[in-house]
């Protein structure tokens, strides 16, 4: 009887433990967050003080008013949502629900675009814009991503420097500026 009792733990703990594993983020090829991407036009502002003692927290894109903004991976819209700091502002989860995508300052979003909607890698979501607490002169997209933990709050986790990510996927896409 012992034994069988600790044949079925054993069992419940490999399965719980691969239930909750996650691939690092920084081992996916995630897509680019808008079309016609360049290094270039990407800031390195994730530490970047912000009003208060806040920090940025996400990487700015600075492209053209309107330029499509892409999903970077595949999952669900999960929060379509205006805020004052953000404007039009898009959360995505993966797959796996372990990650937060929020896409801001967007002019607008595409037609078809709602909550709970499934998307896939490339999919435009939205369009590049100024809304929110961007300069009306420099529209850009502000791209963070979130470790959301256990709760799946799409307001709430761990900020992770989106800038690392995506300049790998750019220079294995061979895209240099």
């Amino acid at each position: 009887m012992r034994f069988l009792a600790a044949t079925v733990s054993a069992f419940c703990i490999v399965n719980i433990a691969e239930a909750y594993f996650q691939t690092p983020l920084a081992s996916r090829e995630l897509g680019l967050p808008v079309a016609n991407f360049k290094l270039s036009d990407m800031l390195d502002t994730f530490n970047a003080a912000r009003a208060g003692e806040r920090k940025h927290e996400a990487t700015d894109i600075l492209s053209p008013r309107g330029t499509p903004v892409l999903a970077v991976d595949d999952g669900t819209v999960v929060k379509l949502f205006w805020s004052v700091p953000g404007g039009r502002t898009i959360y995505q989860f993966d797959t796996t629900e372990h990650y937060c995508y929020y896409y801001a300052h967007l002019d607008g979003y595409e037609v078809h675009l709602k909550e709970g909607l499934p998307v896939r890698r490339g999919q435009v979501l939205g369009y590049v814009g100024t809304t929110g607490n961007a300069p009306a002169n420099s529209p850009h997209l502000h791209f963070g991503i979130t470790d959301i933990g256990r709760d799946k709050k799409w307001w709430g986790g761990t900020p992770i420097d989106p800038y690392p990510l995506l300049r790998s996927t750019a220079l294995k896409l061979g895209i240099k500026n």
